[in-house]
């Protein structure tokens, strides 16, 4: 019994203890208060720029509202409706579906390929230099980039046709031709954003262990072997991120378009963004334009949770 008490004894803490306990328990607390309290701004922030227009934003998509012409009318769907009824918005989806598939296509096929060649040539003299230099294009903003192309695209006095011509070739307006305009936009697109996919190729290999590299050495895995029981693993979430960005954001080219060609000649490069920044800011109608800006943002939730599917669908195999 004796020996019973002293263990409880010996068991209960000190009263130095249980204030070094209630010391540490109410500074727990106000870290955690402070940590609260350091996101509320962000919070704030966040819900002024993007929560509050976003919820605006798809009010008025159900809305008939011209800036300038009275009040808002509720019409219900009928935006939606005019957008799917409307040929001319379906030629005009088309034209982006066709530009978002065929650039983020090079870009990812370039991007990858520039990767796995950066990556295998550490002891490469001045590859440090050529990084730097390659992801130029990548940090400048997409309106500069339209210019500078603008002008290297100009008949009469631009460094392409100079080469043409150079070369015994005919001049070509590549922005007003119909037949060159798309593939000069694809071009100009194509060479600011294949950086960023070999930024994420050589993020995506250098999360590769570097264990299982050397025991791929030692049991002489081929090339595919090592990419695909090896790099791809490890290296798939990143490639697959760099994919859905560019993705997305290639769905949404509108700075660069408007840049270089306004959306012509005709309507020949106006894409979803150009479409809808005339209806916004030339035609001031916000309710259609918020409903077409509404049917954007469904799709690119759509190409997440897609993106989401595949990525585990992969690993649950």
């Amino acid at each position: 019994m004796d020996t019973l008490n002293l263990a409880e004894f010996e068991a209960e803490p000190s009263p130095k203890g249980r204030a070094s306990a209630r010391a540490g328990t109410r500074d727990s607390t106000k870290s955690r208060l402070l940590g609260r309290a350091l996101l509320v701004p962000v919070l704030v922030f966040f819900a002024i720029l993007n929560v509050i227009p976003t919820f605006w934003m798809i009010g008025l998509g159900f809305y008939d509202y011209t800036l300038g012409r009275g009040d808002p009318k509720f019409v219900g769907l009928d935006n939606f409706v005019i957008i799917y009824e409307s040929a001319e918005q379906w030629a005009t989806f088309t034209r982006t579906l066709f530009f978002m598939v065929v650039a983020v296509a090079f870009e990812v096929g370039l991007g990858v390929v520039l990767g796995f060649l950066f990556w295998g040539s550490a002891k490469m003299p001045g590859r440090r230099l050529a990084l730097t230099l390659l992801f130029t294009p990548m940090v400048v903003a997409p309106v500069a980039s339209g210019l500078f192309w603008k002008l290297m695209y100009e008949p009469t006095f631009g460094v392409i046709n100079y080469v043409v011509d150079l070369f015994g070739g005919q001049k070509i307006d590549f922005l007003t031709d119909v037949d060159w305009v798309t593939p000069a936009v694809l071009a100009v697109d194509i060479w600011m954003w294949t950086p960023f996919m070999i930024l994420m190729t050589l993020a995506a290999l250098g999360s590769v262990p570097t264990a299982e590299l050397e025991a791929a050495d030692v049991d002489r895995l081929s090339f595919y072997q090592r990419v695909r029981h090896v790099i791809w693993p490890h290296g798939k979430f990143i490639l697959m991120l760099g994919i859905l960005l560019r993705t997305i954001d290639a769905f949404k080219t509108t700075d660069l378009v408007l840049t270089m060609t306004g959306g012509g000649p005709g309507n020949k490069t106006e894409f979803l963004g150009v479409a809808l920044y005339r209806q916004a800011f030339n035609s001031f109608d916000l309710g259609r334009s918020s409903a077409v800006a509404l049917v954007l943002l469904i799709i690119a939730i759509a190409l997440t949770s897609i993106y989401l599917y595949v990525l585990n669908l992969s690993r649950s195999r």
